[in-house]
């Protein structure tokens, strides 16, 4: 009997083990499968972005700066002295279409609209002279700069060539990522995929959240790039340069965030494993780009101490500027700024970071509490003066009107250090129109139209496209003074 209990205990363990070993290998393939399916379903949306900045290609009459059309070698500009053998290696080097080319500068990028909108880093095309992109399926072509800013690292490219309807990707919120989950990589790493598009994956898990590369800057300096802050998802998968502007995919196949190789190589750590999130924010930062439009950071107009007292939640504020958005609403060196829509602040970066991705215009709900009481307030961001280099090609919301083109008064106020103005900054005035006629200058602030005042751009541009005839502004001086514009 013992026998025959020792037999069947060895069986029926031996069917666990092996039992087991099937769950697990079953397991294994469930998870290769899924991985697998997202690569097919995600790789035709990525890109392998040719960089030129090459002096060769001459001055074009561009409309904007990232305008860089096609290549044209008629307008190659080569010096004259040159064999006929050297123009013919120059030529060739200089078309970035050509497969047997292998490329000094490159990057990656992911489809955002299907009419050919490619997202990728600012610093992947930072100062380019020429652009190429290459995607799976024989699909490539020259390409603008649509769209671009220096401070999130972001640029939006527009495919000048007919490639025909391309395949978007999924976004997804880098906000309800949580560490330790898998995610993919599609990239193109050395620029792998430069003669057929094909991007090269890899896996790993989300190491960590809301990390920042070190800081090069001076320390008093605030408006740093987005990377500078506590902003950026880390994870375990190799990156190596031309990665940056791919995509770092959850295993839902959408797209979490947007891969950054330069946050790496400052940081001193290599492969890199770094990228910058996909969420709300920056895709309010996205949107504005695909449409060919500038930034508006948002601007509270605050200072605050950075040394929280131990223990208490928030920052204490400092001072108001006078006329700001946060003027009349919050009281200096008595309220607290404990949450900004939502989101509470456990430093200064949170306050920097909260304000900016709301964008000029929003309206934004503070919590602050004063004597121990907390109390909800509602304000409308004005528009932060940020020195870093950003591209348009569109007008957009600012158009010129008979001549002018205004902005955000809240820049003049930031720049000489006075009180913000409810009106609008003139920022250009074009020769022989109306607005000059009048005799209006950049920096002047017009603070009505025909009567109606005009705090914001918005104001400004629905108030003359109602206007017919001539338009009376007043300006600000000692006293205002009024000009018309015929």
């Amino acid at each position: 009997m013992r026998n025959v209990l020792a037999i069947a205990l060895v069986f029926m363990f031996g069917t666990c083990a092996a039992r087991g070993q099937d769950d697990e290998r079953m397991q294994w393939l469930a998870l290769q499968k899924a991985v697998q399916k997202t690569i097919q379903h995600n790789e035709t949306s990525i890109a392998c972005i040719i960089v030129s900045r090459s002096e060769y290609y001459g001055k074009r009459l561009n409309a904007y700066p990232g305008q860089l059309g096609g290549y044209d070698p008629d307008l190659i500009e080569l010096d004259p002295r040159m064999s006929a053998l050297e123009r013919a290696q120059i030529l060739k080097k200089l078309n970035l279409a050509d497969t047997n080319n292998v490329p000094s500068a490159f990057g990656s990028g992911v489809v955002v609209d299907a009419e050919g909108l490619i997202l990728t880093n600012y610093h992947v095309v930072q100062d380019a002279t020429k652009i190429f992109v290459r995607l799976p399926g024989g699909k490539s072509s020259y390409a603008d700069i649509h769209a671009a800013d220096a401070r999130a690292d972001l640029a939006v490219l527009k495919l000048i060539g007919q490639v025909g309807p391309l395949k978007t990707i999924p976004l997804g919120d880098a906000d309800k990522a949580e560490r330790g989950q898998f995610v993919l990589t599609l990239s193109n790493p050395f620029a792998a995929g430069f003669r057929d598009g094909q991007p090269s994956a890899s896996w790993g898990i989300l190491s960590n959240m809301r990390r920042r590369a070190p800081l090069n800057l001076k320390e008093e300096e605030r408006i740093r790039p987005f990377h500078h802050y506590p902003t950026l998802l880390q994870t375990d998968t190799r990156m190596h340069l031309g990665s940056s502007g791919g995509a770092l995919l959850n295993m839902q196949g959408e797209l979490i965030g947007l891969l950054s190789s330069m946050a790496a190589i400052q940081g001193g750590e290599t492969p890199g494993g770094y990228a910058l999130p996909v969420n709300a924010a920056m895709r309010r930062i996205i949107d504005v780009l695909k449409r060919g439009e500038e930034i508006d950071y948002g601007f509270l107009g605050i200072s605050f101490d950075e040394r929280q007292p131990e223990g208490q939640k928030g920052i204490l504020l400092k001072s108001v500027g006078k006329g700001s958005p946060a003027d009349g609403n919050l009281k200096e060196h008595k309220d607290i700024l404990l949450a900004i829509n939502g989101q509470p602040i456990r430093d200064a970066d949170d306050i920097y970071l909260h304000v900016a991705t709301h964008l000029a215009g929003s309206k934004v709900r503070l919590l602050v509490r004063q004597a121990g009481k907390e109390r909800l307030v509602e304000v409308t961001l004005a528009k932060l003066r940020v020195p870093n280099k950003s591209i348009a090609s569109s007008l957009g919301k600012r158009p010129f009107f008979r001549g002018v083109r205004v902005d955000w008064s809240s820049l003049l106020a930031q720049e000489l250090g006075r009180p913000t103005l409810k009106g609008v900054l003139v920022t250009e005035v074009q020769p022989n129109t109306a607005a000059d006629r009048a005799d209006l200058k950049t920096g002047d602030v017009i603070l009505r139209v025909n009567q109606v005042e005009v705090p914001t751009p918005a104001a400004f541009y629905q108030t003359v496209a109602e206007a017919r005839g001539p338009v009376e502004l007043t300006i600000e001086a000692n006293p205002p003074v009024k000009i018309t514009l015929k």
